[in-house]
């Protein structure tokens, strides 16, 4: 096995053979979903726990549907009704649960390196389901088993990120995964939705909708993360749209294959025209929610395997 890791937390210190791994096993539970019996027993006798201190609907059903199919006991835990919001901090609630001997816990949470300090907590195997503006592994995986599915590959595609690239932890996981698969990163926005040395991470960054999709392969838009806004990045989302939403007239730019991605939720008539996002023929979005599925199944599967392998640990403390 190429993925040998505990932890899922990031896409950063995966080799591009683990990220492969992880893609071609997905394709293979994409099959298990499209059949009459969607179930393995994988994690069967394993205990899954779902940790989400910020509101999700994608990402925490998927998670929920993953561990199911594959057998897994699972439990999502109410974190706006939990001792966290009576006091309790973030790492004795990790001791708390690891005293119930999980196996895998799921976790959401809105301040960057928040998981990875559970991770350092806790036995079990911890999955980062989205940390603050740091990363969102299983959702850049998923994005580019959609890219390899629609494209018949995932390396040497010109690839365009639009929109507010400085506060999302999408962009970041996806920019450091689509580099190590060899793609040509194109990041689109206005100077104020850019983070600062984003160029150092091998991007080609544009202001120009019109000028940045030129012959691209994918088009990925983001959505505005106002509630991680404190200021006026934007003179109004009106004229956002105008400049920097993806409509029929800036996709000619584009390739005429070229596919169109979100990774939701969207908001229509702001990143992106209502009808681009319906376009069977040009939008894969739906399918995006589809391959989270399968991705998120096949990351657990891999994970558990190496929880199986692992030599027994004693309690951590704090």
């Amino acid at each position: 096995m190429s993925f040998t890791d505990k932890h899922l937390l990031g896409i950063e210190p995966l080799r591009p053979e683990a990220i492969t791994e992880i893609l071609d096993l997905a394709d293979k539970y994409v099959a298990l979903n499209r059949g009459p019996l969607k179930h393995s027993d994988v994690l069967a006798g394993l205990t899954q726990i779902n940790m989400f201190f910020e509101n999700s609907t994608r990402t925490q059903a998927s998670f929920e549907l993953a561990g199911k199919r594959l057998g897994a006991d699972v439990m999502n835990m109410a974190m706006q009704a939990s001792s966290i919001k009576k006091g309790e901090t973030l790492i004795d609630t990790a001791l708390t649960l690891n005293a119930m001997h999980p196996d895998i816990l799921v976790v959401r949470h809105p301040h960057s390196g928040a998981v990875d300090l559970l991770a350092q907590k806790v036995n079990c195997t911890v999955l980062n389901a989205g940390d603050g503006q740091h990363e969102h592994p299983t959702q850049a995986l998923l994005d580019g088993l959609t890219i390899r599915r629609a494209k018949g590959r995932l390396h040497r595609l010109n690839i365009a990120i639009c929109g507010d690239i400085a506060h999302s932890r999408v962009a970041r996981s996806n920019i450091i995964l689509l580099g190590k698969m060899e793609n040509r990163i194109r990041l689109i926005g206005p100077p104020t939705l850019m983070p600062a040395g984003i160029a150092e991470l091998g991007c080609e960054v544009y202001q120009d909708m019109h000028v940045g999709l030129q012959d691209v392969d994918v088009v990925m838009m983001l959505r505005l993360q106002k509630e991680r806004m404190d200021g006026g990045f934007i003179p109004s989302e009106r004229e956002y749209y105008h400049r920097y939403g993806l409509d029929s007239e800036k996709l000619q730019y584009a390739k005429d294959d070229a596919i169109v991605m979100h990774p939701g939720p969207m908001n229509r008539g702001v990143e992106i025209d209502g009808e681009i996002a319906d376009d069977i023929n040009r939008s894969v979005i739906q399918e995006q929610v589809e391959m989270g599925v399968a991705v998120r199944m096949a990351a657990m599967d891999l994970l558990a395997r190496n929880l199986r392998d692992a030599p027994a640990s004693g309690e951590v403390t704090a």
